[in-house]
């Protein structure tokens, strides 16, 4: 890999769970992740993690402690860390595909 140039089409998947599976580069304190969700997909408790992206296909629907987001391809996102903004994605789609910039 180069310094400035993160060439995916090389880096293997990693599938951590049913339905999601994704490629990461890491530099730093900054990780690039390409994820990509299947309509399998069942998040099982609520992520307090920062998430900074952009959903390239598909749609996804975030719930926010009862305030649901719905996100469509070509729509950026912004979640910040910490119980305040806990969520929980759900897939609508076949499948959803997103660049995501997060902290390591």
């Amino acid at each position: 890999m180069d310094l400035y140039k993160v060439e995916f089409r090389s880096t293997p998947w990693d599938t951590p769970a049913v339905g999601v599976r994704f490629k990461v580069y890491k530099q730093g304190r900054k990780q690039l992740r390409l994820v990509e969700f299947t309509n399998e997909f069942i998040e099982s408790d609520w992520c307090m993690k920062g998430h900074i992206g952009y959903i390239l296909k598909g749609q996804l629907e975030v719930n926010f402690s009862g305030k649901v987001v719905m996100f469509n391809s070509g729509d950026g996102l912004f979640i910040p860390a910490g119980e305040e903004h806990k969520h929980m994605a759900r897939v609508l789609t076949d499948v959803v595909k997103l660049i995501l910039v997060e902290d390591v």
